[in-house]
């Protein structure tokens, strides 16, 4: 029983899953943000960041 009630007080877990959960939204929010109206779309994004590396120099 006490395995039971020093599991339910510890904390170590929660604090891990709301940095994961902070980590999504940010992601998501920025994925919108990619794919909105009068941005870019994801795929030329993908594109960009591809030219980018491959050593383009319109990278910008």
């Amino acid at each position: 029983m006490n395995m039971v009630r020093a599991f339910a007080h510890d904390d170590d877990g929660a604090q891990i899953i709301e940095y994961a959960l902070i980590v999504a939204v940010v992601s998501l929010g920025l994925i919108l943000l990619m794919m909105g109206t009068g941005g870019l779309d994801f795929t030329g994004w993908i594109g960009r960041v591809n030219d980018c590396l491959q050593g383009a120099t319109t990278c910008a």
